[in-house]
């Protein structure tokens, strides 16, 4: 296969005006998931070899499973799921992890034309029951780690008509699934669904950062728009920019959980879409286990947390000197890396982190595509040239189809420098409908409208765009709050904060004053350096004392005097969804008790 030939350059060249302009949607009218990412594949002729699923830690000579065998698995689950009665747009819940039963679950129940529902494993009763009585879920299939509280709570969800079990939980459920999962129908095999692009495909319930979770409803059409974010935050993702019928030889791992929108949607989706393999791993993330994993399989692109890359470079502060490793590209979601993280990946790595934004309803719709620092290329003396620089601790810039702006209360866009609200606007810059769009959040028409301000879909959360077209994040719009007058965001305080390298995390929420209404309060995580230093210093409540003044110091010289934090409170870890966001909320309802309990 003929490639490009590409280096860092000193300063990478910006194409990011080029691809807006020369992209352009093709959403075809019909559309499944299903058939997209395996069906289509396994009608091909090297269906039989052309390998989609890799089992982590499955016995030698086991663990890969082709698009054929995964088709056939998909179809028999498909004809056990049709004749327990489930229908189109039946909702079906998959509470596994990641592996072949649960890939095989996500294509048999779109292949329906059912609604997907996947629910993480890490869920206790009361998350389960909440999300099984909103969606009236019809059935669910899960494992042997969950099948004993949907059986104790079944009783509560009257819609639940069956459990499907998988592996051991097979002995205890209504139905056992183990022989379609391993490609046995025993029932009549159903047509697949002729879907429209905006059928409903998937129920994703929000993490519930701000509130109660919501279930939002996501059409089969959305997969297609996340894909130029997936391709461009992967460095294209093993493509030839110029020829990418050539195909690519990329082997795609994420430790992110195929329930949430960052494992399905950024990762298990848009591989099997292009036809390349992912590797699937059940096993507790391990800082030292992820690069031996990624050297195994020969791992070339991968979507890791923040708290993961942190983890690994705790690990592994020099990991090509241990392991060889092919990777191409690094993704990273869900809050910023850091300076840290960032020149660790940069020097130590040899790649460039991809920082991404998005969030449930609206995914993948910003980020950057640095390519490793070499954006320009030349093809047979043809350029060959995508992508943009990255700038650390940014969001990055739109990515190809999504027009994005930063618009105030009355949904006008703000000048450069000024705070204001993500929005993503339902048509391109060409005018062309943008499918990324969520179809609405289930049974909640309010909160549905409440999303939009005309053609633009408000995401919640606040950043400042500078003059290149850079979002840089400023926290949740309900994060804000007011300080003797001033109206904070906490984004940019722990940014600053994190510039120290005593800190490991950070997070700033109003604490309540009789005087001034709220001061500003930060918790903060010490790093490892820190926490060594602290344990050693001969009085840890003056070490303590001293980084307090150092901390306030730096926020008040580099920002502004009334952003400073007023106090400071050093904890262990910081309150987090299993999406690795910082919950504030959990942090700023401390405070409020707090303040209670004193007046009292």
């Amino acid at each position: 296969m003929t490639t490009v030939a590409r280096s860092p350059s000193a300063t990478p060249a910006d194409h990011h005006a080029v691809l807006h302009r020369r992209f352009g949607w093709q959403v075809p009218e019909r559309f499944n998931i299903a058939d997209a990412c395996c069906g289509r594949w396994a009608r091909g002729p090297d269906a039989g070899e052309r390998v989609a699923l890799i089992v982590d830690g499955a016995p030698a000579g086991t663990g890969r499973y082709t698009y054929a065998q995964l088709q056939q698995r998909a179809e028999a689950l498909s004809a056990l799921l049709a004749s327990a009665g489930v229908q189109r747009g039946d909702r079906v819940a998959i509470v596994l992890p990641q592996g072949l039963e649960t890939a095989v679950a996500y294509l048999a129940i779109l292949r329906l034309g059912a609604v997907a529902m996947p629910l993480s494993v890490l869920f206790g009763p009361d998350a389960l029951e909440y999300r099984l009585q909103d969606s009236e879920a019809v059935a669910m299939i899960c494992g042997d780690g969950a099948v004993g509280t949907v059986l104790a709570l079944r009783g509560r969800c009257p819609a639940l008509r069956h459990v499907l079990g998988v592996g051991a939980a097979a002995l205890s459920a209504d139905v056992d699934a183990n022989p379609a999962m391993a490609g046995q129908a025993l029932a009549p095999v159903p047509a697949a669904a002729d879907t429209a692009a905006r059928d409903p495909a998937v129920l994703i319930y929000t993490s519930g950062t701000t509130g109660a979770p919501k279930g939002a409803l996501i059409p089969h059409q959305a997969l297609i728009g996340n894909l130029p974010g997936f391709v461009c935050s992967q460095n294209w993702f093993g493509f030839d920019p110029l020829h990418p019928e050539a195909g690519t030889q990329a082997v795609f791992w994420s430790p992110a959980d195929w329930a949430w929108t960052g494992g399905l949607m950024d990762a298990l989706l848009p591989t099997l879409y292009f036809g390349r393999p992912i590797v699937a791993s059940a096993a507790r993330f391990d800082p030292e286990e992820a690069f031996r994993l990624m050297a195994r399989h020969g791992v070339t692109h991968t979507f890791l947390f923040p708290t993961a890359l942190k983890a690994m470079m705790k690990a592994a502060p020099d990991p090509r000197a241990r392991h060889r490793l092919r990777l191409q590209a690094i993704m990273s979601a869900g809050e910023s890396v850091g300076d840290a993280v960032f020149a660790w990946c940069r020097d130590r790595l040899g790649l460039i982190v991809n920082e991404m934004f998005g969030q449930t309803e609206i995914n993948y719709i910003v980020g950057n595509c640095a390519m490793n620092g070499a954006t320009d290329g030349v093809l047979d003396g043809a350029s060959a040239s995508v992508g943009w620089p990255a700038r650390p601790g940014s969001m990055g810039r739109p990515y190809p189809g999504h027009r994005v702006a930063v618009i105030d209360d009355a949904g006008r866009e703000c000048a450069p420098g000024e705070v204001g609200e993500v929005a993503v606007h339902r048509f391109d810059v060409h005018g062309d409908p943008d499918p990324v769009f969520f179809l609405s959040y289930w049974r909640r028409e309010e909160a549905t409208r409440a999303k939009y301000t005309g053609n633009w879909c408000r995401t919640g959360d606040l950043a400042r765009r500078d003059a290149d077209g850079y979002l840089w994040y400023q926290g949740r719009a309900d994060d804000m709050f007011k300080a003797a007058g001033y109206r904070i965001g906490p984004g940019e305080i722990e940014h600053c904060l994190l510039h120290h390298p005593a800190v490991g995390n950070a997070a700033v929420v109003p604490k309540p004053d009789a005087a001034r209404g709220a001061v500003v309060k930060a918790f903060v995580v010490l790093s490892p350096d820190a926490r060594a230093e602290r344990e050693a210093a001969p009085d840890a409540a003056a070490w303590e004392r001293a980084l307090v003044l150092a901390l306030q110091d730096q926020v008040r010289g580099r920002l502004a005097p009334y952003e400073y934090p007023k106090e400071i409170e050093f904890i262990d870890q910081l309150p987090m969804t299993t999406t690795g966001k910082v919950q504030r909320r959990v942090l700023r309802q401390l405070e409020e008790e707090r303040a209670q309990i004193s007046r009292v």
